[in-house]
């Protein structure tokens, strides 16, 4: 059975020093997953122990998946990178022991680290449900896998991704289970600042001004920035093609790129802003209210 599931195995080689700025969040999952996989006896010592969940959430290509990689390469364990195709079936039953036979193989492969993006399609909040037992079932599958009642998940930490928390069962949310939920913001300036120079490092530049470059990006993902980038650097491959000469990539040709591309994020803050206005009387949503109140 298990070799039916194990192309959910990546290697990853990210590390953290790929990923573009988010301090706070690589203390935070350095403390809760990374110290306690490679130091359990100090853990155990203070009644603490590796494993658990965070559950990631923000504006879509900020970097959830990316940080999830980097996190399973800095602890050296098993990285399970779970979509909604590999466990989503349309027949009865069969999502569900998917959804086991994947937590059996990072159970066996421990420590691990699973990582399932649209985590809100499988942790579907059952008040929007209703009367459809096969989402019902599926969210209680999962509930189980994640306490782990007949089995050991003290090495298995599991990271969801959300573009949309307010949909996420709240019992997801319950202590043992995904014990913090982290908001993923937009990059701040110096951020984009640091994730121009990593995307652009090897690549023919010149003089690059990467603090304008971040001033003229506010709001932009991370994966808007790349596709800034790979802008213009089309245009200037097109360009080398046409003259036969290898130019270098320039401020101007990055500031015309950035000109051509919406930022992302924009649509996603607006409904995020709803929400905290709205239905944030828990307080999960503070550090979105913060973000939103802040000037970039």
């Amino acid at each position: 059975m298990e070799q039916d599931y194990e192309s959910v195995i990546e290697t990853s080689t990210i590390t953290f020093n790929d990923v573009g700025g988010m301090e706070d969040l690589k203390e935070e999952i350095k403390l809760n997953i990374i110290y306690p996989f490679k130091n359990p006896e100090l853990f155990i010592q203070y009644g603490k122990k590796a494993g658990g969940g965070i559950l990631l959430y923000g504006p879509p290509g900020c970097g959830k998946t990316y940080i999830a990689k980097a996190t399973a390469n800095e602890c050296g364990a098993t990285f399970l990178n779970l979509s909604i195709v590999d466990i989503l079936d349309m027949h009865v039953g069969i999502s569900e022991r998917k959804l086991h036979e994947t937590f059996e193989l990072a159970r066996r492969k421990s420590p691990a680290v699973i990582f399932i993006d649209e985590i809100d399609a499988l942790g579907n909040d059952r008040m929007r449900t209703g009367d459809n037992v096969y989402a019902r079932t599926l969210v209680n599958q999962f509930l189980n896998e994640l306490d782990g009642l007949s089995s050991d998940n003290s090495s298995i930490m599991v990271l969801g991704a959300t573009n949309v928390p307010w949909y996420v069962d709240t019992a997801l949310r319950r202590p043992g289970r995904f014990d913090k939920t982290i908001f993923v913001p937009p990059p701040d300036n110096a951020e984009r600042n640091q994730i121009f120079k990593i995307f652009l490092s090897g690549k023919p530049i010149a003089n690059i001004d990467y603090n304008k470059l971040a001033y003229h990006t506010a709001k932009y993902s991370a994966a808007d920035i790349v596709a800034v980038c790979n802008l213009a650097i089309d245009k200037k491959i097109k360009e080398a093609i046409q003259s036969g000469k290898k130019e270098p990539i320039t401020t101007n040709d990055l500031i015309d790129a950035i000109k051509q591309v919406y930022p992302t994020t924009l649509e996603w803050l607006q409904t995020a802003e709803n929400y905290v206005k709205y239905s944030n009387q828990s307080g999960l949503y503070d550090a979105v209210l913060n973000y939103l109140n802040k000037r970039d």
